[in-house]
């Protein structure tokens, strides 16, 4: 996601040999248009209103979702098999490292999708394994690259400026901590339900205190050196990520606290999602604003299609189901509206993405190796020592 692969057409896989080549360049940014696919099912079965055929439509795109997720994995397994230059390159690249966050958020949409949509095709008990199975592997991963991706920026990364990729393997405990609660109801009663909530909470804390870190650092790169290049504009609209899905956590508290936990830290996490929420959302949509204006601008100078286009999906469907659990939590009319304008958006952007992407792919595009002499400097290299 961070260069734009040159228009060439690439050769037909016809051939063992031709599908390991066509891989080669296949990073791990390609998880986000899995997790931009399934946040359009997730939000869409919540959303606030009732469509005839909406959850229909919606089931249909949790399954399309998983398809891509069983194909991209396969993929990427080739990948690491036959390019392993390339896959120890990616995590070198401090520019690509970050994505790999993007494979637990990934695993955890569709897991959280499997109850919320996919129950009405597999089945409850189906629905319920196939989000127990992604959610242990999800979080895992996600935990595991929210230490090991800072650890190789330290150590072996060269950084040059701060980039909102930055915010991509930090975020993915807070997917966690907010589809977690939907596991709670298929557990027994007691120490298991409490221990799976306490620790989506203290999830919850490592992702937002990781954010409140590197954020200011982030926006401290724009005022200081100015707008990011083109193809990397669309990335300023991760920064919603972490906004919205921690106010979608703080919600999902509320709703399952109750009856898990005692009376008093019950009500606190009543209060907590709208306390916390409000004012968080409210900082999303100024964010929100100050990122389209930047894409609008960088649009006007020539911005063209790139992987980064799907970092318009998923953090807008964060936004998506927090404005859903404040409306809940509220009552308030003016956070339904917000969740129907926002859910709008994420489809449009989400059409546009999955366009551009297929005609990429057909054409050889987005699986050609990166461009030589980009026309503007990446914000970041690595050491080679």
């Amino acid at each position: 996601m961070a260069t734009l692969a040159p228009l060439l057409p690439a050769p037909l896989a016809t051939t063992p040999g031709v599908r390991a080549a066509a891989v080669r360049h296949l990073g791990p940014n390609w998880y986000a248009s899995v997790m931009g696919t399934a946040i359009v099912a997730n939000a869409g079965a919540t959303l606030p209103v009732h469509v005839p055929g909406l959850r229909t439509a919606c089931t249909a795109v949790w399954a399309l979702s998983a398809a891509m997720l069983l194909t991209l994995l396969t993929a990427r397994a080739a990948h690491w098999i036959h390019h392993r230059d390339r896959a120890r390159e990616h995590l070198m690249d401090p520019a690509v490292a970050p994505f790999y966050g993007c494979l637990a958020m990934a695993l955890l949409a569709i897991g959280a999708g499997a109850p919320t949509v996919g129950r009405d095709w597999i089945g409850v008990p189906a629905a319920v394994a196939v989000d127990a199975v992604l959610f242990t592997a999800g979080t895992a991963i996600g935990l595991a690259a929210a230490v090991a991706i800072p650890y190789l920026m330290v150590v072996h990364h060269r950084i040059e400026g701060a980039s909102p990729v930055w915010l991509l393997p930090v975020v993915a405990p807070m997917v966690s901590a907010a589809v977690g609660p939907l596991l709670l109801p298929h557990l027994p009663a007691g120490q298991p339900q409490q221990t799976l909530l306490i620790a989506c909470y203290a999830m919850f804390g490592i992702s937002l205190l990781a954010t409140l870190v590197m954020l200011p650092l982030v926006f401290g790169r724009l005022v200081t050196s100015g707008p990011l290049p083109l193809a990397l504009t669309p990335t300023l609209f991760l920064v919603l990520g972490p906004l919205g899905q921690s106010t979608t956590a703080a919600n999902k508290f509320a709703d399952v606290a109750p009856g898990v936990l005692p009376a008093p830290y019950a009500h606190g996490f009543a209060a907590f999602a709208v306390l916390y929420g409000v004012p968080v959302m409210g900082f999303a949509l100024l964010w929100l604003a100050l990122a389209g204006a930047m894409v609008l601008r960088a649009r006007r100078r020539g911005m063209g299609f790139a992987m980064t286009w799907w970092a318009f999906t998923f953090p807008v469907g964060t936004c998506v189901t927090g404005a859903e659990g404040l409306a809940l939590h509220t009552g308030l009319a003016a956070y339904r509206w917000l969740a129907i304008a926002l859910y709008v958006f994420l489809v449009a952007a989400w059409l546009v993405a999955g366009f551009h992407t297929l005609r990429g792919l057909f054409s050889g595009a987005l699986l050609a190796a990166p461009g030589r002499g980009p026309a503007e400097p990446r914000p970041v290299t690595a050491r080679t020592r």
